[in-house]
């Protein structure tokens, strides 16, 4: 669903993403953990097609980015740090707009509501204005616009930064449900805990390179960080 091959990103003398070659499959989820700099937001971001790879290719379902934009945007869904919605329309409304620009006007108020239902949100949230929201319910109705959009993949970028942990629990199960609906997840993630509460494998980037893949089953939380920790020395 989601691949690179030997994708890379050179600002001038400066590596960004250096061969990056890796498959997220249907029902995966992928976490990306390393420090700040070491490629991961701009993984997402070339996925996204936001920026223009420098060699390589980013493809999702079968598709190169680059040269479907529009296509590839239809089957995919993006939640950064924040999502940035409408403070001054209801929670129904913003689903409502989002999901009529991802061509899905054709979904009915009982549809949309169902969905916020669906993601844990309330119908008393439903009503009120975006501008109440905690950042966590917010998160929540950026999965609700996946749900309308009814997309096939789902980049995250630091999803569950500043999260309490009820609601970061919630957003892990959220992608988990979705996971298990034959959705292909990415996610860039400072959050060792949820990589493996939430991952199926977990990739650790070093300055603009992939330095180890391994699945979540193999390892405790304490030996995740112990490994994490020996690739951030040098």
């Amino acid at each position: 669903m989601l691949e690179a091959h030997r994708l890379s990103k050179r600002y001038g003398d400066v590596v960004a993403l250096d061969s990056l070659t890796l498959r997220v499959a249907p029902g995966e989820v992928f976490c990306l953990l390393g420090a700040n700099g070491a490629g991961k937001t701009t993984t997402i971001n070339l996925f996204l097609n936001f920026i223009e790879p420098s060699s390589g290719t980013a493809t999702i379902d079968g598709l190169d980015v680059t040269r479907a934009p529009l296509e590839t945007k239809r089957v995919l869904a993006y939640i950064p740090e924040t999502v940035m919605l409408y403070r001054n329309l209801t929670g129904l409304e913003n689903l409502e707009y989002f999901a009529a620009l991802a061509g899905r006007a054709d979904h009915t108020r009982a549809d949309l509501l169902r969905m916020f239902l669906e993601v844990g949100l309330g119908a008393e949230a439903a009503y009120r204005r975006v501008g109440t929201y905690s950042k966590g319910m917010r998160q929540k109705v950026g999965i609700a616009i996946a749900l309308a959009k009814g997309a096939k993949a789902l980049l995250l970028d630091e999803p569950t930064s500043g999260l309490d942990p009820q609601a970061s629990n919630e957003f892990s199960a959220l992608l988990t449900r979705l996971s298990g609906e034959g959705v292909a997840v990415l996610m860039a993630t400072h959050d060792l805990f949820r990589a493996k509460e939430s991952g199926t494998r977990v990739g650790i980037m070093k300055r603009g390179a992939l330095v180890a893949v391994h699945g979540t089953a193999e390892f405790s939380h304490t030996d995740l960080e112990r490994i994490y920790l020996e690739h951030m020395h040098d």
